[in-house]
């Protein structure tokens, strides 16, 4: 004998017309937070847009073909331009990249596909660490480890390059870490059943597919490390004029020569520093939408 029972049938969800009781205060609450976190968001909001009103201001008639191909001249005098700086920064920026970007991809690819172990958790606890850390400290530790210790390399284009890359290496490691994490298993898994070894599953199958987002968290690296001073004061000291060597020699840049300009007591070198704050603030905001740009069209594509 078999005993059935008539199971009710469910229900169909009420309509949004019918708002439950309560549904009143709750969308109070939610407008009210929206639009005290919108009056929040368009408060903050408000410095940014007088600062770059600012610099747009006072740096867009300085800035012209003369400001980029020209020395800088007398504090005094005006027109000439930041060549030297933007020779200095391009070649300390290529060096800190050449520094930085592979050894804080391979870094990351240790901790994600062959960690968990001690060693990958004490390098992401001092990636942590390294990514707080004040950049005149940065500054401070390549000064008194390069520029007077061992053997004392003194200023120059290396140690500069070595102090950005240390401020950019963190950024990198972190992101590159994030991105090949989001990279599914089961990529890894139909390689490996396909007979590749674990290296080349990273080369062929792994980087190829965190390649935007790791090309993403680079650029956001270079926006933070092409507008550093603190650490460029120390170790590549700044000049005045185009200065090719790789070592021994002060190397200019333009974060030097904007803080030197900004303080000098004459209009003219005001103006300059007014137009290479331009120029830097472009170059952020350049990095820093290409790398959105780049985020955005490989989500669209996943």
């Amino acid at each position: 004998m078999s005993v059935t029972t008539d199971r009710p049938a469910p229900s169909a969800p009420a309509p949004l017309s019918q708002l439950p009781p309560g549904s009143g205060l709750r969308r109070f609450k939610n407008r009210t937070a929206t639009v005290v976190l919108t009056g929040a968001m368009v408060l903050a909001m408000i410095p940014l847009f007088l600062i770059i009103f600012e610099v747009v201001n006072r740096g867009i008639g300085v800035v012209n073909l003369e400001f980029f191909t020209e020395t800088e001249p007398p504090p005094r005098r005006d027109g000439g331009g930041y060549v030297a700086g933007f020779v200095g920064t391009l070649y300390i920026m290529a060096l800190a990249i050449l520094m930085s970007i592979p050894f804080g991809i391979a870094t990351a690819v240790y901790v994600v596909e062959y960690g968990p172990n001690r060693l990958a958790s004490s390098i992401r606890f001092f990636t942590d660490v390294m990514t707080g850390i004040p950049s005149i400290f940065v500054g401070l530790f390549v000064y008194g480890l390069l520029v007077i210790g061992w053997g004392g390399l003194g200023f120059g284009t290396f140690v500069g390059a070595v102090a950005i890359g240390v401020m950019m290496l963190p950024i990198v490691t972190r992101s590159a870490e994030e991105m090949l994490r989001l990279v599914p298993d089961e990529m890894r898994n139909a390689s490996y059943g396909l007979g590749a070894r674990k290296w080349q599953t990273i080369m062929r199958t792994v980087l190829p597919a965190a390649a935007p987002g790791l090309t993403t968290g680079s650029m956001l690296a270079i926006a933070r490390g092409i507008g550093e001073t603190a650490p460029l004061m120390l170790t590549a000291f700044g000049s005045g004029l185009i200065v090719t060597s790789f070592q021994g020699e002060p190397q200019g840049s333009v974060p030097l020569q904007l803080y030197r300009g900004a303080a000098q007591p004459f209009e003219a070198g005001i103006d300059r520093a007014w137009g290479a704050a331009l120029c830097l603030f472009a170059l952020v905001l350049l990095f820093t939408i290409a790398a959105r740009w780049i985020g955005s069209r490989a989500s669209i594509q996943k």
